[in-house]
C-alpha cells in the first residue's frame, strides 16, 4: 500500500504547458508526486476524468475588515474556499484600524487565525503621520507586501501618501526584499473632476467613470514608477483598468526597472455601457468599469505578458451602501473571490486564451511576487497541496444561493459560467466540496515571506 494521502487524476494546468491525464501525489500537505497515466495507489483516489486541477488561487487582493460588523475573516475565507482560492492577502485599511505597525500586524494575525478557512498572508502599510519610521517592525512581524495610496479616501482609515513620503517609504522598503503596491489615482484630479460631475448634475451609473476619467489613473501610474525606479525600490500598481497603463508598465520594465502591474476581474468582465448601466451602485469600485473596448484590449496585454497579477480586490459591502440613486454616494468595491476563477475560464476560453494563464496570473506569480512562494503558487513537489478542481458543469452564478457570501450579492450574478469549482484543497485536506465549504474557521494558517530576504534575491 501507498503512504500517499491523496491522488488527484484530471487534466492538470500548470503555467507552462497543459497535461491531460496527469495526476498528483499528497503526502503529508505538501505534493509528494506529479505524473501522467496510471495513477499511483493512495489513501484516497480520484480519478476525475478531463476535469481541470490547477493550482489554488493566490488572490492578492482582498479587503475582509473593511466594514465593521459585516464580512470578516470567517466569511471571506469562506467565499475563498468555493472559489478555488486557497490563499488570500489580506490589506491593511480595516475600519477602526490602519495595519501600520508590528503590533497591529500581530494582532491581526491573531484574529485572523482564529476565524480563516484558507490560508493567508498580509499588506502593511504606514500612517502618514509616522511616515517610514514602522517599516522594518512590520517587515520583521511577517507583511508580504506594503500598500499606499496616491488618492484619499479617508485620512485615516485611507489616507493618501504624498509624493515625498512615498518617495521615503520606498527607501525603506528597497532593502527588504519586499514590494510596494500603489493604489493609483491622481488625487487632484479625481477632486476637481468629482466637483465637475456634481455641478453638472449627473447623477447615474455614468457619473463614476465621469468623476475618474483615464489621466487620473495614468498620471498616477508614472508617479509610482518613477519614485520606484529613484529609490530602487520595486513599484507595483494594484490595480489599472486601462490598455495604455499596461503599455506604461511594460516600458518601465523595458528600462530594467522593477515594475508590476495587477488586473482586476471585473476589469476584464464587466463593462461601462452595459454593466455599469444594469448594476448601478453595484458596479462602483476605484478605477471605474470601463468601456467594453478597454475590456477587450485588456484581454489582449494579458495574452501579450503585460499582465502580472490577476486578482479581486474584494470587498462585501451590504446592499445599503451599494444601491443609492446616486452613483457618487455608494461604497466603492465588488465582491469576487468566489467567481474569479471560473470568471477567468469563462473569458479565456472565449478568446482562445490559453489557461496556462489561470495558474500564471492567479497563483505562481502572486506567490512570487509576495515572497511566498516557497511554501505556495504550484503544483510541483514539495509545495502545500493546495488544488482547484474545476468541472465542465454550465451553471448561472447566484450568490444568493450558494450561501457563501455575507452580503448573498454579486455583480456576477445571473452570469452563465461554463466550467463550476468542484473541489478546493488547502494543504491537501478538503476545503470545498463542491457545494459545501467543510473547512473549518481556524483551519487557515499565517503564510508569510522567509527572513532575511533581501532585493538581491530576486
Amino acid at each position: 500500500m501507498s503512504d500517499f494521502n491523496l491522488v488527484l487524476k484530471g487534466t492538470l494546468v500548470f503555467a507552462d504547458r497543459i497535461v491531460p491525464e496527469g495526476y498528483l501525489a499528497v503526502r503529508d500537505g505538501l505534493i509528494a508526486a506529479i505524473g501522467q497515466g496510471q495513477m499511483p495507489s493512495a489513501r484516497e483516489s480520484h480519478d476525475l476524468g478531463a476535469s481541470l486541477i490547477l493550482p489554488g488561487a493566490v488572490d492578492a487582493q482582498v479587503h475582509s475588515l473593511s466594514q465593521k460588523n459585516q464580512e470578516d475573516f470567517i466569511w471571506s475565507t469562506r467565499s475563498a474556499a468555493a472559489g478555488g482560492v486557497t490563499t488570500i492577502v489580506d490589506m491593511p485599511y480595516d475600519e477602526g484600524n490602519l495595519v501600520c505597525s508590528a503590533d497591529a500586524v500581530r494582532s491581526k494575525v491573531a484574529h485572523a487565525e482564529s476565524q480563516a478557512r484558507v490560508d493567508f498572508a498580509l499588506y502593511g502599510t504606514v500612517d502618514p503621520q509616522e511616515g517610514a519610521v514602522r517599516i522594518r517592525e512590520q517587515v520583521d512581524a511577517g507583511v508580504a507586501a506594503f500598500k499606499f495610496s496616491t488618492f484619499g479616501t479617508d485620512p485615516k482609515r485611507f489616507p493618501r501618501i504624498f509624493a515625498p513620503l512615498m518617495a521615503e517609504c520606498f527607501a525603506a522598503i528597497a532593502p527588504t526584499g519586499l514590494t510596494a503596491g500603489v493604489h493609483n489615482e491622481n488625487d487632484e484630479y479625481v477632486r476637481w473632476a468629482m466637483a465637475e460631475v456634481k455641478a453638472s448634475g449627473i447623477t447615474d451609473y455614468r457619473a463614476h467613470e465621469m468623476s475618474r476619467p483615464p489621466l487620473t489613473e495614468l498620471l498616477a501610474m508614472t508617479e509610482i514608477y518613477e519614485i520606484g525606479a529613484a529609490t530602487g525600490c520595486p513599484a507595483h500598481v494594484v490595480h489599472c483598468s486601462l490598455g495604455r497603463g499596461y503599455e506604461i508598465a511594460a516600458g518601465y520594465r523595458a528600462q530594467g526597472h522593477r515594475a508590476t502591474v495587477e488586473c482586476l476581474i471585473h476589469y476584464l468582465t464587466l463593462d461601462q455601457e452595459t454593466d455599469a448601466r444594469r448594476l448601478g451602485g453595484k458596479s462602483k469600485c476605484n478605477p471605474p468599469i470601463r468601456p467594453r473596448a478597454e475590456v477587450e484590449k485588456l484581454w489582449r496585454h494579458l495574452a501579450a505578458g503585460n499582465v502580472t497579477l490577476l486578482s479581486t480586490d474584494h470587498v462585501s459591502w451590504s446592499l445599503d451602501r451599494k444601491t443609492n440613486p446616486d452613483m457618487l454616494a455608494n461604497a466603492s468595491g465588488l465582491p469576487g473571490l468566489e467567481a474569479m476563477v471560473p470568471l477567468f475560464i469563462k473569458g479565456a476560453l472565449e478568446r482562445g486564451v490559453s489557461l496556462t494563464w489561470a495558474a500564471r496570473l492567479m497563483a505562481l506569480n502572486p506567490a512570487r511576487h509576495f515572497r511566498i512562494d516557497h511554501v505556495k503558487g504550484a503544483l510541483e513537489v514539495g509545495k502545500h497541496a493546495d488544488i482547484a478542481v474545476l468541472t465542465a458543469e454550465e451553471h448561472v452564478f447566484d450568490a444568493s444561493k450558494t450561501g457563501n457570501n455575507v452580503v448573498g450579492w454579486s455583480p456576477y450574478d445571473g452570469m452563465t459560467l461554463p466550467y463550476k469549482v468542484a473541489g478546493t484543497y488547502l494543504r491537501g485536506a478538503l476545503a470545498y466540496d463542491g457545494s459545501t465549504v467543510v473547512a473549518e474557521p481556524g483551519t487557515g494558517r499565517f503564510v508569510r515571506p522567509p527572513a532575511n530576504l533581501s532585493l538581491q534575491d530576486f
